[in-house]
């Protein structure tokens, strides 16, 4: 990115007296992708551009250009971003050490109000009732998903409704969770494989398919709800005694690291 542009921005966000968390509120990225735009590590996309010329009332080319007859902009020292505050360290849980042929690893499952995973290489995956489903990549790349919809934040940018192309938008208008429902209806009064004890899994499966879509048209893996996945086949397990039933089965939460690893290997090769 050139650093007289990255300049030019620095300069026009303080000529309107924003923030950059202002200025990020505005235009619906976060603050670090602003910062990294101001000290010409990242270069901001064309609605983003589109976004930032109307709020300072310029046009394309007066932002990316300059205005004519504007000299060069000496370089401004980029706002240093503040250092992150410590987390607070959680309470004590109850924890279980995976041991492998080399000994005990590092990898850490929970069962303390939901399930937790912790890989030794940074991943992590929290699940319970009031929080929904919590991807957090070692890179910094999250994934939610719960009772609000499926929010996923990468480098620095957010992915939320409205950026959607649309072929994206027609998936998600489908009435799937109607297919759910009539799902969940005919096999619970049917009395096959359980009934009623088992057919609310096919609730699960709406965002399945709504994510599903979001890996599609975003060409991105990690959008894939891959954790509900893992629940559902971790009552199937279960229920019907594969793979160990429910002493067995929870190996398969294990998979959920794995799987975002795999994906951030091959997202960094695109």
């Amino acid at each position: 990115m050139n650093i007289s542009f990255a300049n030019r921005l620095l300069e026009y966000r303080k000529q309107h007296n924003l923030s950059q968390e202002e200025l990020a509120d505005k235009i619906g990225v976060s603050r670090q992708a602003v910062s990294k735009w101001e000290r010409a590590e990242a270069t901001p996309d064309t609605d983003n551009l589109i976004l930032l010329a109307e709020i300072y009332g310029v046009t394309l080319d007066e932002l990316i250009k300059g205005k004519a007859g504007e000299e060069p902009a000496a370089e401004a020292e980029p706002e240093a971003e503040p250092e992150a505050e410590p987390e607070a360290e959680p309470e004590a849980e109850p924890e279980v050490e995976v041991e492998g042929k080399g000994g005990t690893c590092t990898d850490r499952v929970s069962f303390a109000d939901g399930i937790h995973v912790e890989s030794k290489g940074g991943d992590s995956v929290h699940i319970n009732w009031k929080q929904g489903i919590n991807v957090h990549d070692k890179h910094g790349d999250r994934v939610h998903v719960g009772f609000d919809g499926v929010r996923v934040e990468e480098s620095g940018h957010v992915f939320q409704p409205g950026q959607k192309s649309r072929a994206h938008e027609i998936w998600n208008r489908f009435p799937f969770w109607g297919v759910a429902l009539i799902g969940f209806l005919v096999w619970g009064f049917s009395g096959v494989l359980f009934g009623w004890s088992l057919s609310w899994i096919c609730f699960l499966t709406i965002p399945l398919y709504y994510s599903l879509g979001s890996a599609i048209f975003n060409r991105n893996p990690n959008h894939f709800a891959y954790p509900v996945l893992v629940v559902m086949l971790y009552m199937i397990f279960g229920f019907f005694n594969i793979c160990g039933g429910w002493a067995f089965g929870w190996p398969v939460f294990l998979t959920i690291p794995l799987y975002y690893g795999i994906c951030a290997i091959f997202c960094r090769k695109d």
